[in-house]
């Protein structure tokens, strides 16, 4: 037999020295892994499976996925819905009390395995997902004088006032479909642009929404300037907004009225699809525009998640958020579009920069309703049965759940490299925890390691099937 000792046997002696000396001085055990897992046939529902143990392990033998925690990227925000109109009617109207107390801890709690949702999203005035067509100043006047929330008072108001109580960490985002009809070329909410000549009056909107939300005890931590600024919608409240138009508006009104009434609530464009990156981009090459503009928002209904870091590499100290997709019955099939939302959104948006991602209604009935307009098969969060009050939870209820959970707001992504055929993204939590998800969504199970520095757990996930790992430090 040859002396010579491989540079491998030689790397695991010295490894194995090390950990036997640490070991002898009390040295501390390494972590264990608790794990939950939603498969597409349904077999598992953010069901906890049985914990993994990390070893000491100087070199992966097979499949790896691994993170570092010491190269880290964007804080996040959080993970969550939005409370639309039709969202919030079907909570404060067709819930008994204490099942609207129990849904609203499910989603925004995180005692006894509560979604723990820290980020949401309210409309200024209607939107498709609304009972009926309005704006908070109807009657034609400048001065604004009719000026009014009554409408979001009514239900949308006390439900982000629950949410907060639940979890105060909760961050709240709100966006306009529409100016009111008077101020646009149409006359109307439905079609049609802002006049230039009212761009002071909408600004003047915006910050009396603020002011009068937060008298109700709602925050306003965000707020984009236009929903969908490039889509005029036939049926519902819409508004094309170029990007020129957008950047005069912000630069030289909407900002410097925030400045001036010492408004902290941070401003964020486009708030549209991954198709059209050059939008944002044009707006934010207005420099008075950029010097107010906090961030880039977007949507999931055109083009690739890979456009959030198009925009962000141009523009680095913008906040990306992804504010808006819809699951519908144009993708029944629950594993088809489960493994999407966790690839797209979950994984892809944030691994692209998202500091927040969102879904669009956090709640709809049997009929995929109530809306006025636009979409009449649009999925909630959660479905609300109008005539019995039964929850439904909807494959985007476990996509979103695996990470908000999971990842606490002030976590920051960390790092992963996976091998082909597995999609990964992780957090380090801010008390050290690390969180890391992910997904096969191939047809067959696939065996690979957890690692993270000379250390390794084996995992195997089953096919379609979607996993979060936590674990602390060694301990």
């Amino acid at each position: 037999m040859s002396r010579r000792i491989t540079t491998f046997a030689r790397r695991a002696l010295v490894i194995g020295l090390a950990l036997g000396a640490a070991a002898c001085a009390g040295a501390p055990a390494e972590p264990v892994a608790r794990v939950w897992m939603t498969s597409g046939d349904r077999s598992r529902l953010l069901s906890e499976q049985a914990p993994l143990r990390f070893e000491p392990s100087s070199a992966a033998t097979g499949p790896a996925v691994a993170i570092d925690p010491r190269r880290q990227f964007q804080e996040m925000v959080g993970f969550g819905a939005a409370v639309t109109d039709a969202s919030a009617y079907l909570i404060q109207t067709k819930l008994a009390d204490d099942q609207r107390d129990a849904l609203l801890r499910e989603l925004f709690g995180r005692e006894d395995g509560g979604l723990g949702f820290s980020f949401t999203r309210v409309t200024i005035g209607a939107s498709d997902f609304s009972l009926d067509h309005y704006s908070l100043a109807d009657t034609p006047d400048p001065t604004l004088a009719s000026f009014s929330t009554a409408r979001m008072e009514e239900y949308v108001f006390p439900t982000v006032r629950q949410a907060v109580a639940i979890n105060p960490d909760l961050k709240v985002m709100a966006s306009p479909w529409s100016a009111p009809g008077w101020m646009k070329t149409t006359g109307s909410m439905i079609q049609g642009q802002l006049k230039p000549e009212f761009y002071p009056t909408y600004a003047e909107y915006f910050r009396r929404y603020i002011d009068s939300a937060a008298a109700q005890g709602v925050p306003t931590d965000y707020v984009s300037i236009q929903n969908e600024p490039d889509f005029e919608p036939d049926s519902y409240p819409g508004m094309r907004w170029g990007p020129e138009g957008r950047a005069a508006f912000v630069g030289q009104h909407l900002g410097p009225l925030f400045r001036d009434a010492g408004i902290g609530t941070k401003i964020l464009d486009w708030d549209h699809n991954w198709d059209l990156p050059q939008q944002p981009l044009t707006m934010l090459a207005d420099e008075r525009a950029r010097s107010f503009t906090a961030g880039v928002a977007w949507h999931c209904y055109g083009g690739d998640v890979s456009a959030q870091s198009q925009v962000h590499d141009a523009w680095p100290d913008k906040d990306v958020f992804f504010t808006e997709c819809s699951g519908g019955e144009w993708t029944p099939d629950f594993a088809e579009s489960f493994t999407w939302t966790m690839k797209n959104l979950i994984i892809g948006s944030t691994e692209h920069w998202a500091r927040g991602v969102l879904m669009w209604n956090l709640a709809l009935d049997e009929n995929y309703g109530p809306h006025a307009g636009g979409c009449g098969n649009c999925r909630g969060v959660v479905k609300i049965d109008s005539r019995t009050g039964a929850i439904e939870r909807n494959q985007e209820y476990y996509a979103f759940g695996h990470a908000s959970r999971f990842v606490r707001p002030g976590a920051r992504r960390v790092a992963t490299a996976e091998p082909e055929g597995l999609q990964a993204v992780a957090f380090l939590n801010p008390d050290g925890e690390r969180v890391l998800i992910v997904l096969n969504e191939s047809a067959a199970a696939v065996a690979f390691e957890i690692r993270e520095g000379l250390r390794a757990a084996a995992a195997e996930l089953p096919a379609q099937t979607a996993a979060t790992y936590v674990w602390g430090p060694a301990g």
